[in-house]
């Protein structure tokens, strides 16, 4: 399964680049869910039917590995999370 453009990395690959640690992974997966869920990061969203789960379930059934993440918009909600 390729990115719809070279601009674009799954909510997998941008979790990795963002993580400090492995141990850091699912739970930056999981921000990253919940910052689409409710509308603070735009993404080309694929959800997993409930027998289809791969791995932890993150919010609202997202696929980590099928939904894709524009790196400008990855960048723009990094910066919005920085403190003032």
């Amino acid at each position: 399964m390729n990115p719809p453009n070279d601009s674009s990395l799954s909510l997998y690959d941008a979790a990795q680049a963002l993580a400090t640690g492995p141990d850091d992974q699912h739970a930056t997966e999981v921000a990253l869910a919940h910052a689409i869920e409710h509308g603070e990061l735009h993404a080309n969203v694929k959800r997993w039917a409930t027998e289809q789960w791969e791995g932890r379930q993150l919010p609202g059934n997202i696929n980590r590995l099928e939904t894709f993440i524009e790196r400008a918009e990855l960048d723009a909600w990094q910066q919005s999370r920085q403190p003032a």
